[in-house]
């Protein structure tokens, strides 16, 4: 069983920045991907970025040049740095790992709200 925790999250004003972060634990022998993803009220929950074992890291368009992520193997932890952030990145941030056998685990997601 993998649990993954999200602490983080929380209330920042329009072009701040926050970093959330999403550290998993239990039997992980190996991953495919960790990365996250995003539910905004009324819609549709959405992949926000991804880091690969093996590949390259991928980001939806409308964070790209703001949002990086960044994983840390030996912690089995992502990260997610946010900057220049606005009103539309309001969401539940979910943490999400994929195992090899393309089995999702998902957090229970951290409220990240942006003022404007």
């Amino acid at each position: 069983q993998v649990t993954l925790v999200e602490p983080g999250g929380g209330l920042v004003q329009a072009g701040g920045s926050l970093r959330v972060s999403c550290v998993a634990s239990g039997y992980i022998s190996r991953v495919k991907s960790m990365g996250w993803y995003r539910q905004a009220p009324g819609k549709q929950r959405e992949l926000v970025a991804s880091v690969p074992t093996v590949g390259r890291n991928n980001y939806a368009d409308s964070v790209k040049g703001r949002f990086t992520i960044s994983r840390d193997n030996a912690k089995n932890t992502v990260y997610l740095q946010m900057n220049s952030l606005k009103p539309e990145d309001t969401a539940v941030y979910y943490c999400n790992l994929v195992d090899p056998y393309n089995k999702p685990y998902w957090g229970k997601g951290t409220l990240v709200t942006v003022s404007s």
